[in-house]
């Protein structure tokens, strides 16, 4: 049966919505922080650091004035590029066949992630994900010349709109709290999902939470009877 969406278009989130890439941030976050002298941070500790820029996390989390956090990126970029944006990686169960379906219905999405938009081409690339996107955005190396999560939420949009897409109802799927305030700054509805890397508060503010890829599917997607 023909599918609709009370949307007209999706923006989602990457890291811990669509892909888990902790072992590979684990491992780099690892060799990083050791390499400043600094020790490294246990796998619950990853709450902290998947979701904000990195150069905002090295500042908050472990001190760095914005000169060493400049630094850090540059060296932990440098591994990532090394070892490869999409090692360790793996796509969220069932999200992928989700997101080709809403693709398949003729529904427009983007990415909006803070990960660096190299990056994020990359991981959607591997995964096969790409043809289904009408725009793929993400931060920029640097993560300072765009990196707040309002600001690449309205550049996915920019770019929706620049392809011809309706952008009048979108929708931003995410899983931190910075997805969440990003989309009110931007006046767009977040629906948090709860398989990624967040405490149960973050999702204070969202329109919807959901805990598993059914629900979400439910959300963005309804099978249209009368087609």
């Amino acid at each position: 049966m023909p599918s609709r969406s009370p949307w007209t278009c999706v923006l989602w989130d990457v890291d811990g919505t669509i892909v888990d890439a902790s072992v590979g941030i684990l491992h780099r976050l690892t060799v990083t922080l050791e390499h400043f002298g600094l020790p490294a941070p246990t796998r619950d500790e990853l709450v902290h650091w998947i979701g904000p820029p990195m150069y905002e996390s090295f500042q908050v989390n472990v001190g760095m004035t914005p000169a060493q956090s400049t630094e850090a990126v540059a060296f932990y970029r440098s591994l990532s590029k090394q070892e490869g944006y999409t090692t360790g990686a793996r796509v969220f169960d069932g999200v992928d066949t989700l997101i080709h379906d809403i693709a398949a219905a003729g529904i427009p999405q983007a990415t909006a992630s803070s990960k660096p938009e190299v990056q994020v081409v990359a991981l959607m690339d591997h995964f096969d994900l790409s043809p289904a996107f009408t725009a793929i955005a993400g931060a920029t190396q640097d993560e300072k010349t765009l990196s707040a999560k309002s600001d690449i939420i309205a550049e996915a949009l920019r770019r929706l709109r620049a392809s011809g897409v309706d952008t009048s109802r979108p929708v931003l799927i995410g899983d931190r709290h910075h997805d969440i305030d990003g989309g009110r700054i931007q006046g767009i509805p977040v629906v948090f999902v709860t398989w990624g890397f967040s405490w149960p508060h973050e999702s204070e503010g969202a329109q919807a939470v959901v805990s598993d890829v059914d629900a979400l599917r439910r959300l963005l997607l309804v099978e249209d009877a009368d087609a």
